[in-house]
């Protein structure tokens, strides 16, 4: 049927009508929906602001407990440092529960936002990983530790509690390096300036602590095999003199054969680098190491520490010691006399065997305040033919040696001291097991200028001495990273070397002879001849070269795809000379580090803070 007129009249006259009933209906339910929602957003972005502030508050805490802990533990306070640690997981766990849950989650999905949502909940689990599973168990596992029981002693070393410990601790290893990986995977540069800057601190205060325990963990699982828990180890030990400076340190003047049989620590087989003579045929050296340093670190043991690679260093003096007195050893150690002051300052005052060095009027006990002048300084006017002054020398370590292996040294300050000396370069090790040598490798102790373990931004300066004397105990240097503008993504940095002769004016006639050289290899009496090698990261380039400001020739190197620049300065009593090596197209984006020769001044005065140039 169709529809009449009519009924299609009323019809349309009806749905004009019927609209109005229904869009106020309509509308009302839009309006009401909408104000829901909003409210629901605001109800969540309080939320959200009120967690956000919370995680804050509860970093800023843990930040400040951080410190706390670390002061406690330096200050050997290990109950103080438990109970610290236990505050410092509750309010991390509480940062990483308010960073949870769905309304966080969905957060991460908002457009620009998400990503800060995301890598605040990131930042919350991996602090709170490293707290739980890193700082807690380690603190727990040191306290617990009998101290007197790992110190050595006229019996050996205890190695069975390290042995035990290092379960716990290649775990909290293990949890901080995964969350130091975690936090390098963030982008930074989408986030807000509020939270890319923490989180920037974050991870290079995350890098440097999974350092600390990578390091922590290497030595609990590698000191014991290496101090003769399976079978006897023997060492060659190099004492290097840093009166004549080497890129490691010093030319290694005395040697000695280092013993550890379960922990008991021994001396033998003493000689020096002069007894041991010239070797020929010369051992073979790395192709982009000869070009730099000469094939002298293959013809003579004192200089195979040219390079500041300590594997290579240490690699050649074993296969020299081994040809020269066919005697295996087991890897090598290396030590300066700075590093015996440490040592000393744990042992206490140690009485000198050698008769040779009282009779000629150096002290009769050596201390912390007197070894490094009395073996880098005093020695040379006590004591005339150098075969005495290294018989000296080596009578010295045996002696130290001694009142370690009697059990003399203070437990803790006895490792804090070699910890110092290992951190600044003047304490080395190499083993010629492979594996061991692989553990090693990342750490300082290993003196490595290459491999997983050295920073992208690494910058180092060495010396080499070329004066043929004794002259760098008067010289003081320091050395500085200067950070250049940023220009097309490539970052510019200069390394400056400030170098000062302070031997005295009349240095030719009242210091010996054999301090100053007397000229015989072509510097004048009292004058200070040194080589200075500068490396950059990798894959930068050295461009300039200048001395006190003006241009100069430099002999550019590549070592491990490490760009090397090099020059020699000489300075006469109280001259200074500034050099700066200008490093260019250097792609990484960390903060630049510098390591250095360890010479006779404390590192921390050599090496002086960064600064910025500004841009013009």
């Amino acid at each position: 049927m169709y529809e009449s007129q009519e009924m299609r009249d009323e019809g349309t006259a009806l749905k004009p009508s019927g609209r109005r009933r229904k869009r106020p209906a309509r509308l009302i339910a839009v309006v009401t929906g909408s104000l829901l929602l909003v409210g629901l957003i605001l109800a969540a972005g309080a939320s959200l602001a009120g967690k956000a502030s919370t995680i804050r508050m509860e970093l800023e805490t843990s930040k400040q407990l951080l410190t706390q802990l670390k002061a406690e533990i330096a200050g050997d306070d290990p109950e103080a440092a438990i109970e610290t640690v236990n505050r410092l997981k509750q309010h991390t766990a509480s940062a990483r529960e308010q960073s949870a849950g769905p309304l966080w989650a969905a957060a991460g999905i908002v457009p620009w936002l998400g990503p800060n949502f995301q890598a605040a909940g990131e930042i919350t689990a991996s602090v709170d990983d490293v707290v739980r599973l890193g700082a807690a168990p380690l603190v727990t596992e040191f306290h617990s530790l009998d101290w007197n029981l790992v110190a050595p002693k006229s019996t050996g070393v205890d190695l069975a509690p390290l042995q035990a410990a290092e379960p716990k601790i290649a775990s909290a290893a293990h949890a901080v390096r995964a969350s130091a990986q975690r936090i390098n995977s963030i982008d930074s540069s989408d986030l807000v300036p509020q939270l890319s800057g923490p989180l920037v601190e974050l991870r290079d205060q995350l890098i440097s602590t999974s350092r600390s325990l990578d390091a922590a963990a290497s030595a609990a699982a590698l000191l014991p095999r290496m101090m003769g828990s399976d079978e006897p180890r023997e060492y060659l030990l190099l004492i290097q003199n840093n009166a004549e400076s080497r890129a490691t340190g010093g030319i290694p003047g005395a040697l000695a054969v280092l013993t550890i049989d379960n922990g008991k620590i021994g001396l033998k087989a003493q000689s020096s680098a002069s007894e041991l003579g010239l070797l020929a045929p010369p051992l073979p050296v790395p192709t982009e190491q000869k070009a730099i340093y000469s094939g002298r670190m293959g013809r003579f043991i004192q200089d195979v520490n040219l390079t500041p690679d300590f594997p290579t260093t240490a690699s050649l003096a074993q296969a020299m010691w081994e040809k020269k007195t066919s005697q295996r050893v087991d890897g090598v150690v290396s030590i300066d006399p700075v590093s015996l002051s440490y040592i000393l300052g744990a042992t206490g005052p140690v009485q000198v065997s050698s008769p040779a060095g009282p009779e000629a009027g150096l002290p009769v006990k050596l201390t912390s305040q007197n070894v490094v002048a009395t073996l880098l300084s005093d020695v040379y006017g006590a004591i005339e033919e150098p075969v005495s002054q290294d018989a000296y020398f080596a009578s010295v370590a045996a002696d130290i040696f001694g009142a370690l292996s009697m059990g003399k040294a203070d437990p803790k300050k006895l490792l804090e001291a070699i910890a110092q000396g290992a951190q600044e370069g003047r304490i080395l090790v190499w083993s010629r097991d492979t594996k061991e040598q692989s553990l090693l490798a990342p750490h300082p102790l290993s003196g490595s200028i290459d491999g997983p373990g050295i920073s992208p931004a690494q910058f180092g300066v060495y010396f080499n001495d070329g004066t043929g004397a004794k002259m760098d105990y008067y010289v003081t240097r320091t050395a500085q990273v200067v950070k250049k503008c940023t220009r097309d993504g490539y970052q510019q940095v200069t390394v400056r070397i400030i170098s000062t002769n302070n031997a005295p004016g009349d240095a030719a006639h009242s210091l010996p002879p054999y301090v100053t050289g007397g000229g015989t290899y072509g510097v004048p009496a009292g004058s200070v001849q040194t080589n200075l090698v500068a490396y950059g990261p990798v894959q930068a380039n050295v461009e300039v070269a200048k001395v006190d400001g003006q241009r100069t020739n430099f002999a550019p190197y590549l070592h491990s795809n490490r760009p090397v620049g090099m020059l020699s300065i000489r300075l006469s009593p109280g001259e200074s000379k500034t050099v700066e090596f200008t490093f260019g197209d250097i792609v990484q984006h960390t903060e630049p580090n510098l390591v250095v020769t360890p010479t006779v001044q404390p590192v921390k005065e050599v090496i002086l803070p960064a600064i910025s140039e500004p841009c013009g």
